[in-house]
């Protein structure tokens, strides 16, 4: 199904019989983006599931935490509306999404959530926001992000967590510009810290950011499928 919700031009897609209730992944990202990530998670995974996909409207407003200059010269800031979004998400797209599943008699067994590059660093920043989400796939997340290690430190992720799978591409960090520089060293750090409270992983992939970035998606959402 596609159709619009709250402004957002959203997608669902479904696979697996309606016998048993499955796992809903929320991805954000783009619509043109989200079959092609769908029937590859369904290409390596046996398990059904549903996939809620979400056009972003405004990546660096409605994905980024806080406000935040930007990293590129001659580039736009970030305005930090995540919270607004989120609120959005919980309150609007997902129950207007839960009426259609139920009208089509498919059951939800839990709820996770994945994005790619921005929508990764949503992806776990909404685990510090919500309870409704109990798997997490920042793929290739903006974790660089200025202030996203102090947050991680001195706030607790939800507890309703129990998985988190974070990856990058290992030349990602191979970069002049220092804050996205940094991308590795916070992501290996953030998955240490998370490991004492959730399961969490972090894979490295081959490549640059912009590397495979379909295939790295529906391998970060099979995996919160399995664990």
């Amino acid at each position: 199904m596609k159709t619009q919700i709250a402004g957002y031009e959203t997608q669902i897609l479904c696979a697996g019989q309606r016998t048993e209730a499955l796992p809903l992944i929320l991805l954000n990202g783009d619509r043109n983006e989200t079959e092609t990530i769908f029937e590859e998670v369904r290409r390596i995974n046996e398990k059904g599931f549903i996939l809620l996909g979400i056009q972003v409207r405004d990546w660096n407003s409605e994905l980024s935490p806080w406000p935040s200059e930007a990293i590129f010269r001659g580039g736009e800031d970030f305005s930090g509306n995540a919270d607004s979004y989120l609120k959005t998400i919980l309150e609007k797209i997902l129950p207007e999404a839960e009426d259609y599943l139920k009208s089509k008699d498919i059951r939800i067994s839990s709820y996770g959530i994945a994005g790619y590059s921005l929508a990764g660093l949503f992806a776990l920043y909404s685990a510090y926001r919500t309870s409704r989400f109990s798997r997490i796939a920042s793929v290739s997340g903006s974790l660089w992000y200025p202030g996203l290690m102090e947050m991680v430190k001195k706030e607790k992720i939800s507890t309703e967590i129990r998985t988190v799978y974070l990856s990058l591409g290992d030349k990602e960090a191979l970069t002049r510009n220092p804050v996205m520089a940094t991308v590795r060293r916070n992501s290996e750090m953030i998955a240490e810290h998370l490991n004492r409270s959730a399961s969490t992983v972090f894979e490295l992939n081959e490549g640059n950011h912009f590397k495979d970035h379909g295939i790295r998606t529906a391998k970060g959402i099979a995996y919160i499928l399995n664990n």
